[in-house]
């Protein structure tokens, strides 16, 4: 396929992830009795439109994002209230609470729903590398596993007791345990109980964090192209893990950024969104449900900040309003909005031109 289409296939999965997260903002908003005036997809002047059940409903000239304009809220004119029955202005700051949750809450649905699908089709090594049986593959040499004689086509049945079924358990089972480790263990049709002591490693984590971790030096069996399967109830427990993995994921990559423990560096902008859409499409299906799943998440996350211009800055301005019982002024509203808006602009720039350097870098390819 060529690189055009490859495009028009990130668009799409762009604008499919900003439709739920505004459609999560669009069906609370009506629950609650509010007119929505228009839902678009994008930005700037108005391409198509369809007016329907009370909603004008468009696309946009700039495709990167979306908006909800509901009646009586504005973010261009935030100092324009109404207080109308019908409109966002006239409903009880709980309501309007709900209405600013609805959006991130619904790229997470979609992210629960994206991870289902890919488990019940078959998940790709990516997608479930943790869910392989825990079969041993490879024992390092002079290691805690090599030392009590753990072999390749082991099945580890239990660490410690607790029983085994994935192999991620296997890791978290001996981060939990104190040493020394006792591993239940099935080799042809014999039951072994083996006992070790860890051994203490330095490694980096998922931000590149110098870490220091225990293991005991063995690696799971895996086939090239691999499929992982999932029953219907296995499935739904691994799309539950996997959202919270991903919400966890995003949510300390939030923390340690604003805390200067990952550096601004790591702040990608659309360029990086795109090229990382793109890649993925070119692999397949799954493998652009998989990234689309997380990109949503990430979406949902980054749109609780407590900035302004996003969802958690006007949650922020309901929650001081239920705490006071009273609006914030129009003074501080107008300065915070604006601010706002700087902070998430720096944002993008940022984002933009640690794209570009990337590209220079090498580090992208179309």
């Amino acid at each position: 396929m060529s690189l055009i289409l490859y495009l028009i296939i990130a668009l799409a999965a762009l604008s499919i992830m900003v439709f739920f997260h505004e459609l999560g903002h669009f069906t609370a908003a009506r629950i609650f009795g509010v007119t929505v005036e228009r839902f678009s997809i994008g930005f700037g002047k108005v391409l198509a439109r369809k007016r329907c059940c009370g909603t004008e409903w468009a696309f946009s000239a700039m495709p990167l994002g979306g908006y909800v304009k509901m009646k009586g809220q504005d973010d261009a004119d935030p100092l324009a209230r109404d207080h109308a029955p019908d409109s966002y202005g006239g409903k009880k700051p709980w309501q309007r609470i709900v209405i600013l949750l609805a959006g991130p809450a619904a790229n997470l649905l979609l992210a629960f729903f994206l991870y289902l699908w890919i488990a019940l089709q078959g998940a790709p090594l990516i997608a479930a590398a943790d869910y392989l049986p825990p079969v041993v593959g490879k024992v390092a040499p002079d290691t805690p596993a090599a030392k009590v004689g753990l072999r390749p086509e082991d099945r580890i049945l239990a660490v410690e007791g607790t029983p085994v079924r994935y192999w991620y358990q296997i890791s978290e089972l001996i981060r939990k345990n104190p040493d020394p480790i006792l591993l239940t263990v099935k080799r042809g049709d014999r039951i072994l109980q083996l006992e070790l002591r860890t051994k203490i490693v330095e490694g980096k984590n998922e931000f590149r964090q110098k870490i220091q971790r225990r293991i005991i030096g063995i690696s799971p069996k895996v086939k090239r192209g691999e499929i992982i399967r999932f029953t219907p109830s296995e499935a739904l427990e691994y799309a539950w893990r996997e959202t919270l993995k991903a919400t966890s994921l995003i949510a300390r990559s939030v923390k340690k950024m604003s805390t200067g423990e990952v550096g601004a560096e790591n702040v990608g902008g659309v360029i990086t969104i795109f090229d990382i859409l793109m890649k993925f499409a070119k692999e397949g299906l799954p493998y652009l449900l998989f990234i689309m799943a997380l990109i949503s998440v990430n979406l949902g996350i980054l749109n609780l900040l407590p900035i302004p211009a996003l969802d958690g800055g006007h949650i922020l301005f309901n929650l001081y309003e239920i705490v006071t019982r009273r609006e914030l002024s129009e003074t501080a509203l107008y300065r915070l909005t604006l601010f706002g808006w700087a902070l998430l602009g720096g944002l993008m720039f940022l984002g933009l031109y640690n794209d570009i350097n990337r590209i220079w870098g090498g580090g992208i390819h179309g």
